[in-house]
């Protein structure tokens, strides 16, 4: 492998100054909101007055150096821009987030997960140092050590509220050509927690490596787990971009084979299985839908403008049928309780299948112990499984719209657990400050926003802003 690092002609510092410029062309008092074209948030925002922050030129791979296994990224690079430069050189990022248009700045300010998360936590975990347009309108080069360190630490899961990731260096890890696929059923979650338990601790199972592991849960008595072993060569390998449907292959084959790139965008052509909302699966629709459009950021678009024009809300009204709550949650649970979760979830919200993905903080390289992440405080040790679900569920009479995602969010705190907040958020202050490290966010919001011009972390989440 060439051990020298290949730049990738970004004039960086041209768009950085791009960006300051527009920022300080937003007027005090305004909505200060990046202009992108894609999102994949799913909570609803008030529209801003004031034009957003010009990023045009912030979207690239500045450089990659084999040799020391680092890239330097742009903050609004997608991860499908990033794992393009990074496979050329048979690298890829430590954790991949399941969607192509996720940015690698929004997988570290609003938090990403995937199948290797189990051994290397969460994408902002292999961080090395980032820069960051501060909400006074400057650029800081934030580390884990130095003089801004507050800023670093507090930056995941500060959804923008502390500033803005222009520049991101990261750690790159070895990867193989392909992936060979063991999906191992279980028919009780208890013996499902035991194998996510020993496969987390020995990454191994039945005498075989596990590089990667995720799951779905089809009912409490038919679950999956998804067991990656990257390889150099395969005896076949599935495509699941053209008429076959990814998570329905867990049911029907015990073992299959991927390339990398097409592993690591399993999940993106149906967007997990949320694709048979706009009737992709059926096969006479997947034969005529184009395949360029089968990506998320379509599907996403998709439900932006059913937000907006209510068109399917207004045929169930014609229809008879009752308003519709938005359930579109990841929570991360302790292993421990995953089994309890997932019944309670069976019975009382009724959704399938679910996505399972086992996560643990990663390990020190040295002495000491893992790195706090005040604002989305998961503990060191700690066995945890995302569990993601992501849907809708019929508003009974007499209830409200919302009254389902409060009642997961009390089961999640209940739990031990967190959820993301990239959708539907309803707690008060006080429980949200509790849970989101509301005084370490004040403090580090003090020194670098000091005038606050920055939404505020509460506001974007729960007050939609």
């Amino acid at each position: 492998m060439c051990a020298v690092r290949v730049d990738h002609g970004v004039d960086h510092d041209g768009a950085v100054d791009l960006l300051r410029r527009s920022y300080a062309a937003v007027p005090v008092g305004e909505t200060v909101r990046l202009a992108k074209r894609t999102s994949n948030l799913f909570r609803p925002r008030s529209a801003p007055s004031a034009p957003g922050l010009d990023v045009s030129g912030l979207g690239g791979v500045i450089g990659v150096d084999p040799g020391a296994r680092t890239a330097d990224v742009q903050g609004m690079c997608t991860y499908e821009r990033l794992v393009d430069a990074t496979l050329a050189h048979g690298l890829m990022p430590l954790v991949v987030p399941q969607l192509r248009t996720i940015t690698l700045g929004g997988a570290v300010t609003g938090l990403g997960i995937e199948s290797t998360s189990f051994r290397h936590g969460l994408p902002h975990e292999s961080v090395l140092e980032m820069d960051v347009l501060t909400g006074a309108g400057e650029i800081v080069a934030a580390r884990p050590d130095g003089e801004h360190a507050d800023l670093f630490a507090a930056f995941p899961n500060s959804l923008g509220s502390l500033g803005y990731a222009t520049r991101l260096r990261i750690e790159l890890a070895p990867v193989r050509r392909y992936v060979a696929l063991r999906n191992v059923r279980f028919t009780d979650l208890a013996t499902l927690t035991d194998a996510i338990g020993e496969i987390t601790a020995t990454r191994s199972w039945a005498g075989e490596p596990v590089d990667a592991m995720d799951g779905v849960v089809f009912s409490p008595g038919e679950a999956y787990l998804v067991l990656a072993t990257f390889a150099d060569d395969a005896p076949r390998v599935s495509d699941y971009t053209g008429q076959d449907i990814y998570y329905r292959s867990l049911r029907r084959l015990t073992r299959d084979w991927l390339s990398i790139h097409d592993y690591l965008w399993r999940w993106d052509t149906d967007w997990f299985w949320c694709s048979a909302a706009f009737g992709v699966q059926h096969p006479v629709v997947r034969r005529v839908w184009p395949a360029r459009w089968r990506r998320s950021d379509v599907y996403h678009r998709l439900v932006r403008l059913e937000h907006r024009h209510q068109v399917a809300a207004r045929i169930d009204r014609l229809r008879g049928q009752p308003a519709r709550e938005r359930v579109v949650q990841d929570v991360e649970i302790p292993l421990e309780g995953m089994a309890d979760f997932l019944h309670w979830f069976a019975r009382e919200v009724r959704m399938s299948p679910v996505w399972l993905c086992p996560l643990r903080l990663r390990e020190p390289a040295g002495p000491g112990s893992a790195r706090p992440w005040p604002l989305y405080p998961l503990s060191p040790g700690q066995n945890y499984v995302n569990i993601g679900f992501w849907g809708t569920v019929p508003i009974a009479e007499g209830a409200a719209d919302g009254d389902v995602n409060r009642l997961i969010e009390r089961a999640v705190s209940d739990a031990g657990g967190h959820k993301s907040l990239y959708s539907d958020a309803y707690y008060d202050r006080q429980a949200f400050d509790r849970l989101y490290g509301g005084e370490t966010w004040r403090a580090v919001k003090d020194r670098y926003d000091p005038d606050h011009r920055l939404t505020g972390l509460y506001e974007k989440a729960v007050a939609r802003r």
